[in-house]
Order: structure tokens, then C-alpha cells, then sequence
């Protein structure tokens, strides 16, 4: 009943134009983001949006290629949805919401091209470095696509790669920084009461007709999009969505002073 409520006072409060916190359609919660948190991780950060936090670790180790790229290293993104950042998450299996945030954030680092993963390769067909970035929300009030990518970026910005000897990885010994090449950044666009507003809080997301995340480049670019809700956007909210995502990257990227 709660949620229902929030729903229906979210929907005419942004119908009439406001937002419960003030803030205006296309303006972000307040953003910190902090790298070198996690002592034991090859690269590692937490973003704090609003009240939504999260942490991303990056842990390198060696495997096999895939045999369709095995010249390339393998980039991996999982997103664990803990139920002590959220009673609406429960334990388990990851979640269909959990599987989508890890797609979405995989797609735009893979697609920007940013990690040169061919430099990733140790011995062609054989060994190769593999990439994983691991996501978990530590407080959940909305829009974790956002915060999750750019944690992910801000992690692996600061992540080194291990010495090996032989086929063993020297852990806390660094043979060379992780060369990220771009800055992918997804912007999510969400679409209430015919109104669309960027960065929504949970009981904003909740009220969403439709929502729908691009991921820029440096350049501008995109290299990614995704559509979610049940709702649709036209031709005019798609280009102004584009637009707000162009300009929202490039501030984002500011605040990882690249």
C-alpha cells in the first residue's frame, strides 16, 4: 500500500512539474565518488548518489580466452543485490534486476572499447588476463545503472595489473597500470507522468512509466542502450534523452577529473 501511495503522490507531484526533493528534472543527487577502497582489490571504488551507494572491485586473474577471441582478454561484470542494502532484495540467485544492471554496465565498457584487451593477452590460445569487475550496493534508493557504471569506470581507472612468475600471480606486486582508453558513462532517462527526469530516487523509479539508459564515450558518442518499463518513448523524448546523456557524461567525467 505504501508503495502505492508513493506511486500515485510521485506521479502528480511530477505532473505539475516538481520533484519531492526539489531538485530539477535534469539534475543529478548529489555525487561522491572515492577510489582505493578496497586493499585487496586490483582496482576498486565507492559511489555515493543520493542515498544509493555502491562499491565496485576489480579483481584480475589469469584463465583461458574465449576460443572465438583468443588473442583478447576477458572482461566480466557481476552485480550482487545484497538484502542488507534493501529489503526488497532478497538472497539467492542473482535477480532478473541484478542480471540487467550487470549486461547494462558489461555492454557500455565492452562496447566503448576503452580496455585495449588484446594487451590482455599472456600466451595466444592459452592464458590471458580476465577482468572482473564485481558490483554491490551497500544503500539502495534508486538508479543503480548510473552509479554502478560509474563506479565500475572509477574502479577501473585505478586498477593495476599483477606481475606473473610463470603461472603464478604475484598479488600486491604491480607490473603495469590496467590502459583504459575512454570513459563510458550510461545515463538513465526516466520517463513519469509524460515528464522525463534523470537520476530517479526509488520511489521516482517505482512511479516510472519507462526508462531508458545510453552510454556515451568522451567523444559523444554512444555505445550502448537499453529500454526498460513498460512504457514507450517517441522519436523527440529518445533525441532529448540522447542529448541529456551527452551532457550529464560529460559532467560525471569531470568528478573522475578525466
Amino acid at each position: 500500500m505504501k508503495k502505492s501511495m508513493n506511486k500515485s503522490f510521485v506521479t502528480r507531484l511530477v505532473g505539475k512539474g516538481e520533484r519531492a526533493d526539489g531538485r530539477q528534472f535534469d539534475q543529478f543527487r548529489e555525487i561522491k565518488i572515492e577510489t582505493g577502497v578496497i586493499k585487496t582489490a586490483e582496482g576498486s571504488a565507492r559511489v555515493k548518489m543520493g542515498k544509493t551507494e555502491v562499491i565496485v572491485g576489480v579483481k584480475m586473474s589469469v584463465g583461458e580466452p574465449y576460443p572465438d577471441i583468443p588473442n583478447e582478454g576477458v572482461l566480466s561484470v557481476n552485480a550482487e543485490l545484497s538484502p542488507l542494502s534493501s529489503p526488497q532484495f532478497e538472497p539467492g540467485p542473482p535477480t532478473e534486476e541484478g542480471v540487467e544492471i550487470a549486461r547494462v554496465i558489461d555492454r557500455g565498457i565492452r562496447e566503448s572499447k576503452c580496455m585495449q584487451v588484446e594487451k590482455l593477452c599472456i600466451e595466444p590460445n592459452e592464458k590471458v588476463w580476465r577482468v572482473n569487475v564485481d558490483l554491490h550496493v551497500l544503500d539502495y534508493d534508486g538508479n543503480l545503472i548510473d552509479a554502478g557504471g560509474l563506479a565500475a569506470i572509477a574502479a577501473l581507472l585505478t586498477t593495476n595489473i599483477p606481475k606473473l612468475d610463470g603461472d603464478k600471480v604475484l598479488y600486491g606486486e604491480v607490473d603495469r597500470p590496467l590502459e583504459i582508453k575512454d570513459v563510458p558513462i550510461p545515463i538513465t532517462t526516466t520517463k513519469i507522468s509524460g515528464k522525463l527526469l534523470l537520476d530517479p530516487n526509488l520511489d521516482e523509479q517505482d512511479a516510472a512509466q519507462a526508462r531508458i539508459t545510453l552510454t556515451s564515450t568522451k567523444d559523444g558518442n554512444f555505445c550502448s542502450i537499453q529500454k526498460g518499463g513498460r512504457g514507450y518513448f517517441t522519436k523527440e523524448e529518445i533525441e532529448k534523452a540522447a542529448d541529456l546523456s551527452i551532457l550529464k557524461g560529460k559532467e560525471l567525467r569531470q568528478l573522475l577529473s578525466v
